[in-house]
């Protein structure tokens, strides 16, 4: 399927890593209300002229929020941070999730 480009004629606009991670901090687990970054869900992130590719698992493999997650993190993605053209989020399970991947912050905020 072919993306259109939203930019605007005239604009320089280049999506940064800085506002890339922004976004995905604003993408929320609704199960346990932290957010994918803090939860260490968030693998890699690859900007390449304006588009953004994320790898990216979940805490299982039958999250049942998995979908809204994924689609969150693309239309995040496109809508927020400027610049971006498309956004590609790969969904993979290796390594597989561990609560070890998580923020301190994040075991800290669930009692851990």
């Amino acid at each position: 399927m072919r993306q259109l480009d939203r930019s605007l004629p005239g604009r320089t606009d280049v999506p940064t890593m800085p506002k890339v991670i922004e976004a995905l901090h604003e993408i929320v687990d609704p199960e346990l209300g932290i957010d994918i970054v803090e939860l260490g869900l968030v693998y890699e992130v690859e900007i390449a002229e304006k588009d953004v590719y994320v790898k990216m698992t979940m805490t299982s493999q039958a999250c049942p929020v998995g979908p809204q997650m994924l689609d969150g993190v693309k239309r995040n993605l496109e809508m927020r941070v400027p610049g971006v053209r498309t956004s590609n989020v790969a969904l993979v399970f290796d390594p597989p999730w561990s609560p070890e991947m998580m923020t301190p912050d994040a075991r800290k905020s669930m009692g851990w």
